[in-house]
């Protein structure tokens, strides 16, 4: 990117664009609005002393005060809450599509939607509800451990020997477990319910990655009933579960579930036996949430989304609740307002079973209804424990896009890098991948941007200089886990990403002139201008920050 004295949109300016795209009104003092008073519709709105609650909030100031980190923290001890109180015979203590959770969850935000006096849809699409997959070993101890089924795997039920393959526990943990035929030879297989053992990890002869389904296939062709792929445990980030997928159309006739590491070199100890057990799924019906409130322009609309289910292992208050809480506070404050465009906000479901309820969305929508959409913003993780700011790289100064970028898109990232270079907080790129809700839109050419504060990838020496925290910790080491509890977020970061949330719905509330060329008019009040981008820090070599939910099937 381009960093000159002004904010590159495109490959033109904002000041060849003129006021209305960010030279804003802004009569806030430069520290966090989120502090100004503690004004918060946490609980569906203000009190009777609430200034919030009875007026227009227009304006950059009226908004910024009206965002806070109190509200927004409101949100978040409610979904805690349904989480905790939900009896999910399957699924208990979650808030994940298709379980109780889930609903209360959807209950929790169109309720308040609707108060507020939005047009309220609950969308309904169908998705494959998964039942718990039930690993247990045997013995020589007696032990059940949290798994999953691989997308694409078939149901079954095994017990039986479990067989490690050419596994290394110690040391670096090294290994090319099952990426050959030559790892099965020496063992035994001829049994009716043998169960194969295989590490993470490793490269095929030719170089390229070792992919699960390879491992899957050998496993297989060996003669196992079932197999268990248990993740590295070479460094933190690869410790966890590990639940990945064969692809489409793998070949794969028999179940195969993940473990941890630690759980899997467990279930390698001699003389070790284990019951495995993947139910075929069920067929359920699940709804998206998505409140509008029209605009002069009708055909102009402005729209923001984050995933409202949690994975099935725990409340997900980071992971997703911090998006949709952010942006569920930013539309009931934006209530009473009278935008120039239409907004739309949408709360997704079955994100974590694979962008299902997104995308059943967009396939829905005719073409003329696409094409009213002038942007997406998606926000999937923004209050890491860990953090580090990210802004998704829309321009591939960073890393080169394995998408298709729709025009516009940068304008987006533009307005948010200068957000965090007015509020004198670095930020960094995070691969433009489309591996959150925002991919039906991009492959549907809308223009999209995001932010992400971090999941699974290891924060370096440099970012921990950079942003503080821990190096050598997960940015969320919580992530899909059952910690991602109401402790397990960063209030700074919360704060500081509910405000710039908030910022960015009210400037293309009132012009999205900057990403597609439709003439708005200024945000109400004093203007002034942001500063250029100061630019990413370029911390990330290779992995883009791994933007969230990367269903990569390679080991």
């Amino acid at each position: 990117m381009s960093h000159d004295d002004t904010v590159s949109i495109g490959r033109r300016s904002l000041r060849v664009l003129g006021a209305a795209v960010l030279t804003a009104a802004l009569t806030v003092a430069p520290a966090s609005a989120a502090s100004a008073g503690g004004h918060g519709h946490g609980h569906g709105g203000g009190g009777k002393g609430d200034p919030c609650a009875k007026r227009a909030n227009d304006t950059y100031a009226e908004v910024l005060e009206c965002v806070t980190l109190k509200g927004v923290m409101g949100h978040l001890k409610a979904f805690q809450k349904i989480a905790d109180r939900s009896t999910d015979p399957n699924y208990p203590g979650t808030r994940a599509a298709g379980t109780k959770g889930y609903a209360d969850s959807v209950k929790y935000v169109s309720g308040l939607l609707r108060k507020a006096g939005y047009k309220v849809t609950l969308d309904p699409f169908e998705f494959q509800f998964f039942f718990p997959v039930l690993l247990q070993q045997l013995t020589p101890t007696a032990a059940t451990y949290g798994s999953g089924s691989f997308t694409n795997a078939p149901p079954g039920d095994v017990t039986g020997p479990v067989i490690p393959v050419d596994v290394n526990l110690t040391g670096d943990r090294a290994t090319t477990s099952g990426c050959t035929a030559d790892d099965f030879s020496s063992l035994d297989f001829s049994g009716p319910n043998d169960i194969a053992l295989i590490q993470r990890g490793g490269t095929l002869p030719d170089g390229s990655a070792c992919g699960f389904v390879v491992k899957a296939r050998n496993a297989q062709a060996a003669g196992a009933e079932a197999v268990i792929i248990f993740n590295q445990g070479n460094d933190p980030s690869r410790e966890t579960l590990i639940v990945g997928t064969l692809g489409d159309d793998p070949g794969v006739t028999i179940p195969v579930v993940g473990a941890s590491f630690a759980d899997g070199a467990a279930l390698a100890a001699a003389g070790s036996t284990a019951h495995v057990r993947v139910q075929p799924p069920e067929t359920r019906t699940d709804v998206n949430v998505i409140a509008e409130l029209p605009g002069r322009n009708r055909n102009n609309i402005v729209m923001a989304g984050s995933h409202l289910d949690s994975v099935t292992e725990g409340p997900g208050i980071n992971d997703n609740g911090s998006g949709s809480a952010a942006i569920l506070e930013t539309a009931l404050v934006l209530a009473r307002s009278k935008p120039q465009n239409t907004l739309r906000f949408a709360w997704w479901g079955a994100e974590e079973e694979g962008l299902l309820g997104s995308a059943a969305y967009v396939a829905e929508l005719p073409q003329a209804e696409k094409d009213k959409i002038a942007l997406y913003l998606n926000y999937d993780m923004v209050g890491s424990p860990n953090y580090i700011f990210q802004v998704y790289d829309a321009d591939e100064s960073s890393f080169p896009a394995p998408v298709v970028v729709p025009p516009g898109s940068t304008a987006i990232e533009d307005l948010f890098e200068s957000y965090y270079t007015w509020k004198k907080q670095p930020y960094d790129d995070a691969e433009f991948s489309g591996r959150s809700d925002y991919q039906a839109f991009i492959e549907a050419g809308i223009p999209s941007g995001g932010l992400f504060t971090g999941a699974e990838v290891v924060k370096t020496e440099e970012q921990a200089a950079i942003w503080g925290g821990t190096a050598g910790a997960s940015f969320d080491p919580n992530y899909h886990q059952p910690g991602d509890t109401i402790t397990n977020l960063n209030l700074k970061a919360l704060e500081i990403n509910s405000d710039l949330i908030a910022f960015a719905q009210l400037t293309y509330a009132f012009s999205t002139e900057s990403v597609n060329g439709v003439k708005g008019r200024p945000v109400p009040g004093k203007p002034i201008r942001l500063p250029a981008p100061a630019g990413p820090r370029g911390t990330f070599v290779t992995d883009g920050g791994h933007a969230p939910h990367d269903h990569d099937p390679s080991a």
